[in-house]
C-alpha cells in the first residue's frame, strides 16, 4: 500500500472475490474480435491492464441477441462453441491477478441495421436514436427469448471462466428504456407500474443468478442524464436501483453518465468537468445496501480515484481511459511513483473516435493500444546494443523516439530548435481546456531527467552540425509550417488567396505563440475541422474578438465529431457569439474585409473585418532531411516532417522509431522504420 492513495489501494471483497485494490478497467468497446471472437489482439489488450495492476476487468459488451448487434467487431454468444476462445482470454488474464467480467447488452430500440440485419427490438416500439429506423415492440414470446439469451450468455460467460457478468441497463439500453416511460408505453405486465416496468430486469438479473449459483457476480451498469425531460431523473434512478438491491439481485452497481440524448457525456471530453459519475454514485451509495458501488466517467486519475473514494462515493472506480493511455496506472500509482503516469488527454481521437467509425480502438499518446500483441506489450527490453542517438525537433515525435529510445538504454540527445519541448502541440495545449496536453509534455520532461535524455533548446541544425555530433542513428523529426499563400483545398484552381498581400493575414498557429496582432473583428478560415481551428477561434473569443468561422464544410468541428465533441462545442463558441459560416470559402481578402463565397448557391458575402486568420493544410518542414539525404548521411524520418498529419500518427511513428534502435531494421535515408521486437 503507499501512503498516497491509502483507499484505492485497499483490499475489498465482491461477491465472495478478493480484489487487490479499488480500480476497475470498465467496460468499453475495443472492437477488436475476429469473427465474434476475441484472438491474440482482444487477450493481449486485456493482459497489459491486468499486468498494470488494474483489480477487476469488465471486458467489453456482448449483445445477447441478434437484435442487439451494433458493432463489426462485437463478440458472438450464438453457441458454445465459443467458450474455448473465451477461456483463453479469462485463464490469461485471472494469471496475472485480475478478476474478470462479461458485459452482457441489448441496444433495444438503438440498433444499427447496417451490421445487424435484424429489425431493432423495443418495449413499444418507437425511433431509433442511433440510426434513421424505426423499432418493433417486442411481443411476450420476443421478451421471453430477450431473457433467455441473457441467461444463456451468462451460462456461457461462466463456462468460459469469467468470474462475473455485468448487464447492462446504462446509456438508453434496452433494459433502461423498460423502466423508462418515454420508451415503455406497454399496458401489460411488462410496463405501466414501477413493478411492471422493472420486470423485465428483474427477471434476467434473477434468473442469472438462480443459473450460475452463487459467487458468481452479477453487476448491473446505469447512467443518468440530468436535464433530459424524457429521461429517468435521479430520484426515479434511485427508488429502482434501490428496489433491485433491497431484493439482492446485483453484487455492484456502476454508475456513468450521458446516452442517446446526452451524447456528449457519455464518454466526456475535456469540454466536461472530471468525475462526473459521481452524483449518480454518491445517491446510490445512500440506498444500497447490498451492493458495492462504482463510479466511473471522466475519472482519469489516482487522485480523481483517492477523492472520490475518500469521500464515500463509490466502493469502486473504473478507470478506462486512464488506463488505455498508461495500462500501468495502478502499479505506478500503488508503487508511489504517480509522477509516471502517461495521463489521458481526454480527447477521445483514437479511442471512441477509431470506434465510432467501426475500428479497433487505439490512443493518441499511446500507440501500442491495440498492438500489444504485436508490440510486446506498452514495455521495453533493453537494447543489446547501445547507440549514440540524436533526435532532431521536440514535437510529438520527436518527444516519442526520443523517450523509448532512452528507455531501451540508447545515449539521446535531443534538439530543439525553440527554448521549449512540445512543437506545435504545445500550442494546442494554450487552448481553452487543454492544459492536459501541457500536462503530458511535463510528463515527458519529467521521464527525459529520469532517463538522462540531454536536451538542447534553442538548437537549430543544419546538415553540417547534424555530421559534426556523429550520431549513431539521427531521427528527424521537424514537423511542419503553415503555408502562407492563403491556398484553400475547396478552391483547388487557385494557387493563392486574391488580396493576401494587403497584410494582417495570421496563421492559427501564431495567434496561439501569442505572435499575431490581432485587431477586434477576426474572419478564421478553417479547413481542418478540429481544434487547431475550432480551439483558436474559442480562444480569440475568450479574448474578446468578434470572430466569424468559416468552413467548407457542411458543419463546424466536422472532424470532432467522431470524438462527439462538436456538440458542445458549436454550443460553447455559440454563446461566446462566434458568427458560423458553412459551406463556404473566401475569394479575396481587402485588407480590411473579406468576400466570402457560398459552395451552394454562389452567392458572395463581403465582411468587414481587421484581422484574417487561417487554419489550413500545413507543409512539412523537411529542408534538413533534404540537406542530409543530399551529403548521404543516413537518418530516419518521422511525422509531420514527412508530411503533415495529426498527432496521433506522430506518437505512433515516433514510438515506431525508437523501438528500432539496435533492431538492426532502422531505416536509412529517409524511410520509415521498421519493427522487430523479438
Amino acid at each position: 500500500m503507499t501512503s498516497s492513495f491509502p483507499k484505492t489501494f485497499s483490499e475489498i471483497t465482491l461477491a465472495g472475490h478478493r480484489l487487490r485494490n479499488r480500480i476497475v478497467f470498465g467496460a468499453h468497446t475495443a472492437n477488436m474480435s475476429v469473427n465474434g471472437l476475441p484472438g491474440d489482439q482482444t487477450i493481449a489488450y486485456y493482459v497489459e491492464r491486468a499486468i498494470g495492476g488494474a483489480a477487476m476487468i469488465v471486458v467489453e459488451p456482448m449483445p445477447v441477441h441478434p437484435a442487439a448487434v451494433l458493432t463489426r467487431g462485437n463478440f458472438r454468444t450464438s453457441d458454445d462453441s465459443v467458450i474455448p476462445a473465451f477461456r483463453k482470454l479469462t485463464d490469461s488474464v485471472k494469471q496475472h491477478g485480475a478478476v474478470v467480467l462479461q458485459q452482457l447488452y441489448h441496444v433495444g430500440s438503438h440498433g444499427d441495421s447496417d451490421l445487424s440485419f435484424h429489425a431493432h427490438w423495443s418495449p413499444s416500439g418507437g425511433p431509433s436514436y442511433h440510426d434513421s429506423d424505426g423499432s418493433h415492440a417486442m411481443t411476450e414470446g420476443e421478451i421471453e427469448e430477450t431473457i433467455d439469451a441473457f441467461v444463456k450468455a451468462a451460462l456461457r460467460c461462466q463456462a468460459a471462466g469469467f468470474d462475473g457478468v455485468e448487464v447492462w441497463a446504462a446509456y438508453g439500453g434496452l433494459l433502461d428504456q423498460f423502466w423508462t416511460p418515454f420508451y415503455n408505453r406497454r399496458e401489460d405486465r411488462w410496463g405501466g407500474s414501477l413493478e411492471n416496468r422493472t420486470r423485465f430486469s428483474r427477471e434476467i438479473l434473477d434468473r442469472i443468478r438462480r443459473a450460475c449459483g452463487p459467487g458468481f457476480i452479477i453487476g448491473l451498469a446505469v447512467s443518468d442524464e440530468p436535464g433530459c425531460p424524457t429521461a429517468l431523473n435521479r430520484d426515479q434512478l434511485t427508488e429502482i436501483v434501490a428496489g433491485l438491491d433491497e431484493e439482492g439481485l446485483m453484487d455492484y452497481v456502476t454508475c456513468g453518465s450521458g446516452g442517446y440524448f446526452d451524447y456528449g457525456s457519455l464518454m466526456p471530453t475535456f469540454l466536461y468537468p472530471e468525475r462526473l459519475g459521481i452524483e449518480l454514485s454518491s445517491r446510490l451509495k445512500k440506498v444500497v445496501s447490498h451492493a458495492l458501488v462504482t463510479a466511473e466517467s471522466h475519472i482519469r486519475t489516482p487522485e480523481n480515484a483517492e477523492i472520490t473514494l475518500g469521500e464515500g462515493a463509490a466502493d469502486l472506480v473504473s478507470i478506462v481511459r486512464g488506463q488505455i493511455a498508461d495500462p500501468h496506472l495502478a502499479n505506478k500509482a500503488r508503487l508511489g511513483t504517480p509522477e509516471d503516469i502517461r495521463g489521458c488527454l481526454s480527447c477521445n481521437q483514437m479511442c471512441w473516435g477509431r470506434r465510432s467509425r467501426d475500428y479497433w480502438i487505439s490512443c493518441l499518446i499511446n500507440p501500442s493500444v491495440g498492438r500489444e500483441a504485436e508490440w510486446g506489450g506498452d514495455r521495453f527490453e533493453p537494447a543489446g546494443n547501445p547507440q549514440f542517438v540524436l533526435v532532431v525537433g521536440g514535437g510529438p515525435a520527436g518527444l516519442e523516439a526520443a523517450r523509448v529510445a532512452a528507455e531501451r538504454g540508447h545515449r539521446v540527445v535531443l534538439a530543439e530548435a525553440s527554448d521549449r519541448l512540445g512543437g506545435a502541440f504545445r500550442l494546442a495545449g494554450e487552448q481553452p481546456r487543454r492544459a492536459q496536453i501541457l500536462d503530458l509534455i511535463g510528463w515527458y520532461q519529467t521521464r527525459f531527467e529520469k532517463l538522462g535524455v540531454e536536451l538542447r533548446f534553442n538548437t537549430y541544425l543544419e546538415a553540417s552540425d547534424v555530421a559534426s555530433i556523429g550520431a549513431d542513428v539521427v531521427i528527424l523529426a521537424t514537423g511542419s509550417l503553415p503555408q502562407e499563400t492563403g491556398f484553400q483545398k475547396a478552391m483547388p484552381d487557385r494557387p493563392s488567396l486574391d488580396g493576401i498581400a494587403r497584410g494582417n493575414v495570421f496563421s492559427a498557429e501564431s495567434v496561439m505563440a501569442r505572435q499575431a496582432r490581432l485587431g477586434k473583428r477576426v474572419v478564421l478560415i478553417d479547413e481542418t475541422g478540429g481544434w487547431k481551428g475550432c480551439g483558436t477561434a474559442w480562444k480569440l473569443a475568450e479574448q474578446g474578438h468578434e470572430v466569424v468561422l468559416v468552413t467548407p464544410d457542411a458543419l463546424i468541428g466536422k472532424e470532432l465529431q467522431r470524438t462527439s465533441a462538436d456538440v458542445p462545442l458549436r454550443r460553447t463558441l455559440s454563446m461566446l457569439g462566434v458568427q458560423f459560416r458553412t459551406e463556404t470559402s473566401m475569394e479575396s481578402w481587402q485588407g480590411n474585409s473579406a468576400t466570402l463565397v457560398s459552395h451552394l448557391t454562389g452567392k458572395r458575402e463581403t465582411i468587414e473585418a481587421d484581422s484574417l486568420v487561417f487554419s489550413t493544410t500545413n507543409i512539412a518542414a523537411n529542408w534538413l532531411a533534404l540537406e542530409l539525404a543530399e551529403l548521404g548521411i543516413p537518418f530516419v524520418e518521422i511525422g509531420d516532417g514527412v508530411a503533415p498529419r495529426q498527432a496521433p500518427y506522430a506518437f505512433y511513428e515516433g514510438r515506431r522509431a525508437g523501438m528500432a534502435i539496435g533492431a538492426g531494421e532502422e531505416a536509412r535515408g529517409g524511410e520509415t522504420p521498421k519493427i522487430s521486437v523479438a
